[in-house]
Protein backbone atom coordinates (compact mmCIF):
# COMPACT_ATOMS: atom_id res chain seq x y z
CA UNK A 1 0.00 0.00 0.00
CA UNK A 2 1.07 3.16 -1.03
CA UNK A 3 -0.12 6.71 1.05
CA UNK A 4 0.62 9.81 0.36
CA UNK A 5 0.32 11.58 3.59
CA UNK A 6 -0.88 16.02 2.96
CA UNK A 7 -0.40 18.62 5.35
CA UNK A 8 -2.77 21.04 3.65
CA UNK A 9 -1.73 24.93 3.22
CA UNK A 10 -1.18 27.84 0.67
CA UNK A 11 2.18 28.79 1.39
CA UNK A 12 3.54 25.32 2.17
CA UNK A 13 1.71 22.29 1.58
CA UNK A 14 4.10 19.21 3.06
CA UNK A 15 3.88 15.76 1.39
CA UNK A 16 4.82 12.39 2.58
CA UNK A 17 4.61 9.26 0.47
CA UNK A 18 5.51 6.13 2.73
CA UNK A 19 4.75 2.31 1.61
CA UNK A 20 2.94 0.04 4.42
CA UNK A 21 3.53 -3.66 4.20
CA UNK A 22 3.23 -6.19 6.83
CA UNK A 23 2.63 -3.03 9.78
CA UNK A 24 6.30 -1.94 8.26
CA UNK A 25 7.12 1.43 6.75
CA UNK A 26 9.27 2.34 3.94
CA UNK A 27 10.06 6.21 3.06
CA UNK A 28 9.64 6.86 -0.54
CA UNK A 29 9.52 10.41 -0.63
CA UNK A 30 8.52 13.63 1.66
CA UNK A 31 8.80 17.27 0.80
CA UNK A 32 6.71 20.29 -0.04
CA UNK A 33 4.87 22.14 -2.84
CA UNK A 34 5.47 25.88 -1.96
CA UNK A 35 3.70 28.74 -3.20
CA UNK A 36 5.55 32.19 -3.51
CA UNK A 37 3.55 35.13 -0.89
CA UNK A 38 2.65 38.01 -3.08
CA UNK A 39 1.43 35.55 -6.05
CA UNK A 40 -2.26 36.23 -7.05
CA UNK A 41 -4.01 33.09 -5.27
CA UNK A 42 -5.08 31.98 -8.26
CA UNK A 43 -1.62 31.63 -9.65
CA UNK A 44 -0.73 30.03 -6.24
CA UNK A 45 -3.89 27.61 -6.48
CA UNK A 46 -2.20 26.60 -10.00
CA UNK A 47 1.23 25.60 -8.64
CA UNK A 48 -0.60 23.67 -5.51
CA UNK A 49 -2.88 21.51 -8.05
CA UNK A 50 0.44 21.05 -10.74
CA UNK A 51 2.14 19.94 -7.78
CA UNK A 52 -0.61 17.45 -6.39
CA UNK A 53 -0.35 16.13 -10.43
CA UNK A 54 3.02 15.63 -10.60
CA UNK A 55 3.54 13.66 -7.44
CA UNK A 56 0.44 11.57 -8.96
CA UNK A 57 2.48 10.60 -12.10
CA UNK A 58 5.70 9.92 -10.04
CA UNK A 59 3.87 7.58 -7.58
CA UNK A 60 1.41 5.03 -7.55
CA UNK A 61 -0.51 6.22 -5.09
CA UNK A 62 -2.97 3.98 -3.12
CA UNK A 63 -4.77 6.36 -0.72
CA UNK A 64 -4.20 9.07 0.19
CA UNK A 65 -4.75 10.81 4.22
CA UNK A 66 -4.72 14.67 4.59
CA UNK A 67 -5.43 16.88 8.21
CA UNK A 68 -8.52 18.12 8.66
CA UNK A 69 -8.29 21.91 8.95
CA UNK A 70 -8.45 23.73 12.03
CA UNK A 71 -8.83 27.35 12.34
CA UNK A 72 -7.67 29.62 15.56
CA UNK A 73 -8.59 33.30 14.63
CA UNK A 74 -7.75 34.51 11.35
CA UNK A 75 -10.76 33.24 9.02
CA UNK A 76 -9.39 35.26 5.84
CA UNK A 77 -6.05 32.99 6.37
CA UNK A 78 -8.20 29.74 7.21
CA UNK A 79 -10.30 30.48 3.81
CA UNK A 80 -7.51 30.35 0.98
CA UNK A 81 -5.82 27.25 3.47
CA UNK A 82 -9.59 26.01 2.33
CA UNK A 83 -8.80 27.00 -1.05
CA UNK A 84 -5.89 25.26 -1.00
CA UNK A 85 -7.26 21.96 0.29
CA UNK A 86 -9.94 21.70 -2.17
CA UNK A 87 -7.36 22.08 -5.19
CA UNK A 88 -5.80 19.31 -3.62
CA UNK A 89 -8.55 17.15 -2.89
CA UNK A 90 -9.46 18.23 -6.78
CA UNK A 91 -6.28 16.47 -7.87
CA UNK A 92 -7.18 12.96 -5.77
CA UNK A 93 -10.31 12.98 -7.50
CA UNK A 94 -8.79 13.28 -10.76
CA UNK A 95 -6.68 10.49 -9.81
CA UNK A 96 -9.36 8.71 -8.90
CA UNK A 97 -7.61 8.01 -5.28
CA UNK A 98 -9.09 7.72 -2.53
CA UNK A 99 -8.89 10.47 0.33
CA UNK A 100 -9.43 9.95 3.87
CA UNK A 101 -9.38 12.71 6.43
CA UNK A 102 -7.83 13.14 9.89
CA UNK A 103 -8.09 16.11 12.60
CA UNK A 104 -4.89 16.68 14.64
CA UNK A 105 -6.37 15.02 17.17
CA UNK A 106 -6.53 11.70 15.45
CA UNK A 107 -3.18 11.96 13.86
CA UNK A 108 -1.17 12.76 17.31
CA UNK A 109 -3.22 9.94 18.60
CA UNK A 110 -2.29 7.94 15.36
CA UNK A 111 1.54 8.62 15.99
CA UNK A 112 2.16 9.16 19.85
CA UNK A 113 -0.96 7.43 21.02
CA UNK A 114 -1.87 10.48 22.85
CA UNK A 115 -3.97 13.27 21.28
CA UNK A 116 -2.57 16.15 22.88
CA UNK A 117 0.82 15.55 22.31
CA UNK A 118 3.04 18.42 21.35
CA UNK A 119 4.99 19.22 18.00
CA UNK A 120 8.12 17.84 19.34
CA UNK A 121 6.87 14.57 20.54
CA UNK A 122 5.38 14.27 17.10
CA UNK A 123 8.00 14.81 14.71
CA UNK A 124 10.21 12.11 17.25
CA UNK A 125 7.94 9.48 16.88
CA UNK A 126 7.58 10.31 12.85
CA UNK A 127 11.16 10.16 12.55
CA UNK A 128 11.55 7.38 14.62
CA UNK A 129 8.66 4.94 12.72
CA UNK A 130 10.73 5.93 9.33
CA UNK A 131 14.66 5.18 11.03
CA UNK A 132 15.29 9.23 9.93
CA UNK A 133 18.26 10.65 10.80
CA UNK A 134 16.58 13.97 11.79
CA UNK A 135 13.39 15.77 11.82
CA UNK A 136 11.86 16.72 8.13
CA UNK A 137 11.67 20.48 7.52
CA UNK A 138 9.80 22.28 7.46
CA UNK A 139 7.33 21.44 10.11
CA UNK A 140 4.60 20.49 7.43
CA UNK A 141 6.44 18.08 5.86
CA UNK A 142 6.58 16.15 9.17
CA UNK A 143 3.39 16.72 9.77
CA UNK A 144 2.11 15.37 6.31
CA UNK A 145 4.35 11.67 7.30
CA UNK A 146 2.69 11.40 10.60
CA UNK A 147 -0.99 11.73 8.65
CA UNK A 148 0.23 8.95 6.47
CA UNK A 149 1.79 7.03 9.75
CA UNK A 150 -1.91 8.17 11.12
CA UNK A 151 -3.86 6.68 8.08
CA UNK A 152 -1.62 3.67 8.12
CA UNK A 153 -2.43 3.11 11.93
CA UNK A 154 -6.18 3.19 11.24
CA UNK A 155 -8.83 0.87 10.28
CA UNK A 156 -9.31 2.35 7.22
CA UNK A 157 -7.11 1.22 5.28
CA UNK A 158 -8.72 -0.19 2.09
CA UNK A 159 -12.27 0.37 3.39
CA UNK A 160 -13.72 3.64 1.99
CA UNK A 161 -16.95 4.27 2.62
CA UNK A 162 -17.66 7.15 0.41
CA UNK A 163 -15.69 9.02 -2.13
CA UNK A 164 -14.17 11.21 0.30
CA UNK A 165 -14.38 10.65 3.89
CA UNK A 166 -14.67 13.72 4.98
Amino acid sequence: MIILGIDPGLAIIGYGVLEYKNSKFRTIDYGAITTPAGMDIVERLELIYKGMNQLFHMYDIDEVGIEQLFFNKNVTTGIAVAQARGVTLLSCAHHKVPVYSYTPLQVKQGVCGYGRADKTQVQKMVTAFLGLNSVPKPDDVADALAVAICHAHSNRIGKELGRFSD
